[in-house]
């Protein structure tokens, strides 16, 4: 019986669910002391980059078929390529943590029944996602994002209505920072869009739907968390929802958003834990990543994730680089070696490099020039090597 492949309209559901999430509301509300306008242009430079990596990445899995950290093999080598999954397993829960405590501290703002309750519940709804399966959720998606479509339309309203400025506190963010800190957004989802596109009809275009989509609706997002702080004066996405009197309509919107955001994170963990381990069932995985972050959500405290997005930058923009590299520019696939050395090293300088840049503003982030350099030490490696033989 021949494998049904998710459509292109499916593929565009999912990365909307991906998209409206309460986590880029919040990272939006750190743009407000840019003001306006250079807020709107930070986050539409910083999405462009990303979302041009995002691309090459679910274009890399959509052609071989292969899942996000099997297509690591064709630069790394089977075990090489071991480390990446094994990082990214860990950021998945990571994120999949952070996403439930967000949805639990804004929900309980809205309806207080403790962070407990709310953190158990989502992550709960989680679960149920991954166990009905990405194949099968068609026409739940279908209802699920209509609901949430309309919802943050009518959020959108509620903060834009007047247009007056409120107070808006915090230090200044340089231009080059604001860039950075739109580009990780849609960097953090290169380790698994593979885990997406390898299963589409039609790659390319579920690619590029999936990449507009995604980089849209996480504008949007980014304006609204960013319009909320200027226009009311509040980065407490909860307490605009209860003063707009948008008290079940805007439950709505933080428990599914999140629901369907998360959902991604704790798949794509259990799709890449069948890479590390041969033999486990990647679907009872992911919900073991969903209740690893319900439990990390419940105990710890996660308000800044900033830093947490630079490192994932610093892990997966020289990794997707070389990747990049290899398969649309050198033609090469190392998956039949154990260990790409030459590869591996050129990650870690890559990864210094991204490091060495965080100190540095340059208006287009520190991203973009960290991918040119791997990329360009990568071209001229393999070059000189080939010189050789």
């Amino acid at each position: 019986m021949e494998k049904r492949r998710t459509s292109v309209f499916e593929n565009g559901l999912i990365w909307f669910g991906a998209g409206v999430s309460i986590a880029e509301i919040l990272t939006g509300t750190y743009f407000a002391p840019l003001g306006f306008g250079k807020g709107i242009l930070a986050i539409l430079i910083g999405h462009v980059i990303g979302c041009c990596m995002l691309f090459f990445s679910g274009m890399i899995g959509g052609r071989s078929r292969k899942s996000a950290m099997e297509t690591v093999k064709i630069s790394f080598g089977q075990k090489g390529s071991l480390l990446f999954a094994v990082l990214n397993i860990i950021q998945l829960v990571g994120w999949t943590a952070i996403m439930i405590y967000d949805g639990a501290v804004a929900a309980d703002g809205i309806w207080k029944t403790g962070r407990l309750v709310w953190c158990i519940v989502i992550g709960g709804l989680i679960a149920l996602w991954i166990l009905i399966g990405i194949q099968n959720l068609g026409k739940i998606n279908t209802v699920a994002m209509t609901a949430l479509f309309v919802l943050t339309i009518v959020l959108s309203f509620v903060i834009f209505a007047d247009g007056s400025v409120g107070g808006v506190s915090g230090e200044g963010m340089t231009f080059g920072a604001a860039v950075e800190l739109s580009v990780a957004m849609p960097l953090s989802w290169l380790p698994l869009i593979s885990d997406y596109t390898r299963e589409a009809e039609s790659p390319f275009k579920a690619t590029a739907v999936s990449v507009i989509v995604y980089g849209v609706v996480s504008c949007w997002m980014y304006v609204i968390g960013m319009g909320a702080a200027i226009f009311t004066g509040e980065s407490d996405i909860a307490q605009i929802l209860v003063k707009a009197g948008l008290g079940v309509a805007g439950l709505i919107i933080i428990v599914f958003s999140t629901v369907t955001t998360t959902f991604l994170d704790a798949y794509s963990a259990g799709v890449s834990s069948e890479t590390v381990f041969a033999k486990i069932n990647g679907k009872w995985f992911a919900v073991g990543a969903a209740v690893l972050g319900t439990i990390g959500a419940v105990l710890f405290r996660m308000d800044d994730i900033t830093d947490f997005l630079y490192l994932i930058g610093s892990v997966f923009a020289p990794m997707i680089a070389i990747q990049i590299a290899d398969y649309f520019i050198l033609k090469e696939d190392h998956s039949g070696r154990n260990v790409h050395v030459q590869n591996l090293v050129i990650w870690v300088i890559g990864f210094a490099v991204y490091r060495m840049l965080m100190k540095v503003d340059i208006i287009v982030g520190n991203t973009l020039p960290d991918m040119a350099i791997t990329i360009l030490i990568c071209i001229l490696a393999e070059k000189v090597k080939r010189a050789h033989k």
